[in-house]
């Protein structure tokens, strides 16, 4: 019961995030983690309420708070958590697999449901969603979609905060070696191939 009203709660609270930090997100990082969970031995409560509060604070990627952007959603979801069922050791361990699930943070979380939670965000900036997301959060940056003397930089380092193709290679195309899990890590490769692809298509293309 708990779930269900938090589940409430966050959809509202999420409302003015972006369309990439969405509730439309946090139901498909969900999904994912509902998957891998099935391999591994976790408490699915403690994961379903880390997924529904991983994003509470979500600040733009040009915001120079933006990295800061889990540490301060765990600090939220432990005042959150205070008004459902959950015990204290269940909040600490919610709160610290927010804090360190995020890329810049550049942590490997300590317990499974971390791993876990880790795994199923990054998995949801992969794919067909993980190709809209990183346009959507471009065009919202108002980047060029790549840099016209160099697209797929073949002669220079990415450079993720002025092009939206360069975050492909700065970040995206890394992610399967970051994976926690075997299921994780099976699920990024196959849609790392689909993105491949569409930038072999993109390159026909321009």
């Amino acid at each position: 019961m708990s779930l269900k009203k938090l589940e409430k709660a966050i959809r509202k609270k999420l409302e003015e995030n972006d369309p990439a930090h969405d509730y439309n997100h946090i139901m498909r990082v969900l999904k994912n983690a509902k998957k891998i969970a099935k391999k591994e031995d976790v408490n699915m409560k403690v994961i379903t309420a880390a997924v529904l509060l991983h994003d509470v604070i979500s600040y733009p990627k040009s915001d120079p708070r933006s990295k800061k952007s889990s540490i301060e959603s765990a600090k939220a979801s432990r005042k959150i958590l205070k008004n459902y069922r959950f015990t204290q050791i269940q909040i600490d361990a919610i709160a610290d697999a927010i804090r360190d699930h995020s890329f810049s943070r550049g942590v490997t979380p300590s317990t499974i449901e971390g791993k876990i939670l880790q795994d199923a965000d990054r998995l949801d900036a992969l794919g067909a969603i993980g190709i809209a997301r990183t346009f959507s959060v471009g065009g919202a940056e108002n980047r060029p979609f790549y840099y016209s003397k160099d697209p797929f930089c073949k002669r220079r380092f990415p450079d993720d905060k002025s092009w939206t193709v360069d975050h492909f290679y700065k970040k995206l195309l890394l992610l399967e070696k970051t994976m926690n899990t075997n299921t994780g890590r099976a699920e990024a490769r196959k849609r790392i191939s689909m993105m491949k692809k569409f930038l072999d298509q993109l390159k026909k293309e321009i």
